[in-house]
């Protein structure tokens, strides 16, 4: 099994004039550590306007920055937003990145999260994964092709030399951000790697792997011509320490992550500077709902979190990707946590990643075949989905994808 850290940017109040420099400066400490260390992943999410939630503006900046001050750890966009970016745009930065990093990115691709950061582009929440689909096939091709030109549903892009290629060819890893559980069939089904949360115990893990891999080997459709990525990663809270009860006080508001997305999912956008997030986080951390564990955290003694991660390897989970960078949780805590990790749980689990990757072929060949295992008791939803079908509206788009058909005028008065 490999390893991977996870990095939103969070930045609860309150704030001093150098807060978001700190955070930067020493998320990049963090990561070049995490190199030192031997974790295999450190991925960097893309939000807009979530203040407090997600300073991550510009992932390929920071991440250029990462690339470096490290050597081995692969660099994963988690995710880059093809709704709010220009299919062009995305290729010159994702390929630079890849030549910067001597070809270590891992490329993930999402929708985008809420009204809060799709309104803005001009985008209805609704046509989301409709344009997403369009700009996969607008994007990916420019990766291997010299030239390329497309002409689609929501993208128009005349013939044009993208210029530079990525290093990796054709292109880099392929990922899905998988905000919903069901979504990762889908990402099977696109033949791309699903970003997923944690599972809440070993059958909810098993049941999701097994889909996963079924949905690759037996439903797969691709949405142009590119190179498949079978892969399940799981996203899980995470702060190691010597005792239980240290890791849980020092991870104290890792649940932080959850609630400020969910309050921005169901009340925002918010006027600019008018909520405090970790005052409000304070409040809902004194409801029932507030102090319940999902005992699937990957918070406590190297003990503990061992005994769940043998769980995940048994059911065959790729890659677990560590959330340590949440609500206030210290520089000097992250750190150590990493430390202590590395030293003493990490090693046993890459120790089996031959096997595991024996296993895969296996199955990728049909000489395993797994249980086709029902997954809807297990479908926990965690983000929110469009409540409406798609207009399927051609709209034009500011700031962001230019590239859109420009908006036929309606007829009539």
């Amino acid at each position: 099994m490999k390893f991977g850290i996870f990095y939103e940017h969070q930045l609860p109040r309150d704030w001093d004039e150098h807060s978001e420099y700190r955070l930067f400066k020493q998320s990049l400490d963090q990561i070049e550590l995490a190199d030192r260390l031997g974790f295999d992943y450190a991925w960097e999410v893309e939000h807009h306007f979530l203040e407090e939630y997600s300073h991550s503006a510009a992932p390929e900046v920071f991440l250029g920055a990462a690339s470096q001050r490290t050597k081995n750890i692969r660099l994963g966009h988690g995710i880059i937003q093809l709704t709010t970016n220009h299919p062009a745009r995305v290729a010159e930065k994702v390929a630079t990145l890849d030549l910067l990093s001597d070809g270590r990115v891992e490329l993930g691709l999402g929708e985008g999260a809420s009204v809060t950061e799709l309104h803005p582009f001009n985008l209805r929440f609704r046509d989301k994964r409709d344009v997403w689909e369009d700009a996969v096939r607008c994007t990916l091709p420019m990766f291997w092709n010299h030239g390329w030109e497309y002409d689609g549903e929501f993208f128009k892009f005349p013939l044009r030399a993208v210029v530079p290629k990525p290093l990796q060819k054709p292109h880099p890893p392929l990922w899905v951000a998988c905000s919903q559980l069901d979504t990762i069939k889908y990402a099977a089904h696109r033949g791309m790697g699903a970003l997923c949360f944690k599972f809440a115990d070993i059958n909810s893990a098993r049941a999701w792997v097994n889909a996963y891999y079924n949905t690759f080997i037996h439903h797969q459709e691709k949405l142009c011509d590119y190179q498949a990525n079978p892969n399940i990663a799981v996203v899980g809270g995470f702060m190691c320490c010597e005792t239980d009860e240290e890791a849980w006080q020092k991870a104290d508001g890792w649940t932080f992550f959850q609630f400020a997305l969910a309050l921005y999912n169901k009340e925002g956008p918010f006027e600019p500077g008018s909520m405090n997030f970790w005052e409000r986080y304070q409040e809902w951390k004194k409801t029932p709902e507030g102090q319940r564990r999902s005992g699937s955290e990957l918070i406590g003694s190297p003990a503990t979190i061992r005994a769940r991660l043998k769980e995940l390897e048994a059911a065959n989970v790729d890659q677990v990707i560590l959330l340590n960078q949440a609500g206030k949780n210290t520089h000097e805590d992250i750190c150590s946590s990493l430390e202590l990790f590395a030293r003493e749980v990490m090693p046993e689990f890459h120790a089996g990643e031959a096997d595991h990757q024996a296993w895969k072929n296996a199955v990728l060949a049909g000489d395993i075949v797994l249980e086709d295992i029902d997954t809807e008791p297990f479908n926990i939803t965690r983000g929110r989905k469009p409540t409406q079908a798609p207009t399927r509206e051609t709209r034009d788009m500011i700031a962001g994808a230019v590239g859109r058909p420009a908006a036929r005028p309606v007829s009539g008065g």
